[in-house]
């Protein structure tokens, strides 16, 4: 009889790096954290950022803060001036689903149904997804082509600024080391006005080679006035103003929005990386400028339309005390797993996949990339798919968590899901499947009867190398039948 294995400590699975881990409850708290620890500290929002660099050994941390117990963080409003108002903390996901924003503001919800996996969206947040300074993001050229301003915040007082200010080169911004993000400020909505947004990649779940919006507003055939906004084709999302020029104030035709066009091709800087080629993005800027104009074109003065799902209060703040842990400091969190009480002790740097598997036994959460590119490791927080590979233990506490583990009722008693993958032959080695299985669920609690395209979009981020994918589509739709 062989002996069984001890856990894998590659920084694939583990986080190696080791941290203290504050959660303030309020932002005075945060400030004086902030005061405290400054470049010592990174900051946790969505984690879908930090975890990566913290498995890549490209931070090493005093400190990690936890920002998801500040409600003043989160949430959309829009203000007394008519500006629309999105806390930092707010989730790519949240944003992309609100009324407001697809109303008004649909480049930016474009943006943000493009990320790479629905795992992502559901956990990063828009202030994570402009701190990190990278010119592939994809909401900075929505942001920008409405003149969104940043708000920054520290124990001096606010700051703002416009977001083409904010960022200055790849993974450098002017955010200070004692500043927090605060919020984004959209202005106003402009009438007879429209944006769109579009995105080239390799595969559907990756970053850019290039991406652009543009927001038009027109008068009959004239344009009144437009923004241009490009992402990936220089070392930060910058715009266009010579090919806004051009556009401005002239009567559209299609030969105007050519030489736009090859302006737009001409005042870019892209290079050759793994991604694209210098001529590549050159060549297809071209096309990106007169498809996305097209679109926005034709959509001034329309009613847009609105797509709700349903999520509510994704996340929300809990009603714990603050954590607070030292590094190598132990402590007790409670979570209701699978629908049942535990309470497991856990460290500042582990993460909820490995407390799941190693401590709690249940190994239907795989290990994978380890950085959040396949899903393999999809559990539900709440009822949402999260990776539990880029999920800090101690961040789950309070919540309710599931695992494939959970779908089972009664011994042999399976979930519709479940009996619709095998029914459907929806899976071959089943590495993969467990996290197909969560995802599913995740889709299917928000929107109860998908669209086969939703299925599609909402599955883009798990990883099937046996190449499943057809049957596995079918699997989602009988088990809608199912439900």
């Amino acid at each position: 009889m062989t002996e069984p294995h001890a856990p894998h400590k590659s920084e694939n699975t583990h986080l190696l790096y080791e941290f203290a881990y504050r959660e303030p409850a309020t932002l005075a708290d945060l400030l004086v954290l902030m005061d405290q620890y400054g470049n010592e500290a990174e900051l946790l929002a969505g984690g879908t950022h930090l975890m990566t660099q913290l498995k890549m050994n490209r931070t090493q941390p005093k400190v990690v803060i936890n920002l998801n117990q500040i409600p003043d963080l989160k949430g959309i409003s829009v203000n007394a001036a008519g500006e629309l108002v999105i806390g930092a903390n707010t989730s790519i996901h949240e944003i992309e689903f609100n009324a407001e924003v697809q109303a008004h503001y649909a480049a930016l919800a474009a943006s943000c149904a493009s990320f790479g996996s629905k795992q992502i969206e559901i956990m990063g947040t828009i202030g994570g997804n402009l701190c990190n300074g990278s010119p592939a993001s994809d909401t900075p050229p929505a942001l920008m082509i409405f003149d969104a301003k940043v708000v920054l915040l520290s124990s001096k007082g606010t700051r703002e600024m416009l977001l083409a200010d904010f960022l200055v080169n790849p993974r450098e911004t002017k955010r200070k080391e004692n500043e927090i993000m605060l919020a984004v400020v959209l202005p106003k909505p402009v009438e007879n006005s429209a944006s769109a947004f579009l995105k080239i990649t390799r595969v559907v779940a990756d970053l850019a080679k290039a991406s652009i919006a543009i927001r038009v507003q027109r008068n009959g055939d004239t344009i009144v006035n437009c923004a241009i906004s490009m992402g990936a084709v220089a070392p930060k999302v910058i715009r266009l103003p010579r090919a806004e020029a051009h556009l401005t104030g002239k009567k559209f035709s299609e030969s105007l929005l050519s030489e736009a066009a090859q302006i737009v091709s001409e005042d870019i800087t892209p290079i050759d990386d793994v991604r694209s080629t210098t001529w590549y993005r050159r060549e297809v800027s071209k096309a990106m400028t007169l498809d996305t104009f097209r679109m926005a074109w034709e959509n001034c003065g329309k009613k847009q339309t609105v797509k709700l799902d349903g999520m509510e209060n994704l996340f929300s703040t809990l009603n714990h005390a603050p954590i607070d842990l030292n590094e190598n400091e132990e402590r007790d969190i409670f979570i209701k797993l699978n629908g049942r009480d535990r309470k497991v002790r856990v460290q500042p740097h582990e993460l909820l996949i490995n407390v799941i598997r190693d401590r709690l036994e249940l190994t239907g959460a795989k290990y994978g990339c380890g950085i959040g590119e396949c899903g393999a490791c999809t559990v539900l927080m709440d009822g949402m798919a999260v990776l539990s590979c880029l999920t800090l233990a101690v961040h789950a506490d309070g919540r309710a968590i599931m695992t494939v583990e959970g779908l089972e009722g009664k011994p042999g008693k399976f979930d519709p899901v479940q009996e619709a993958y095998m029914e459907s032959q929806a899976f071959q080695c089943g590495y993969c499947t467990p996290g197909f299985l969560m995802a599913t669920k995740s889709l299917l609690n928000e929107l109860p009867k998908p669209s086969e395209d939703d299925i599609r979009d909402y599955l883009k981020g798990n990883r099937c190398r046996c190449t499943g994918y057809a049957s596995i589509v079918r699997a989602v739709v009988n088990s809608v039948e199912k439900q």
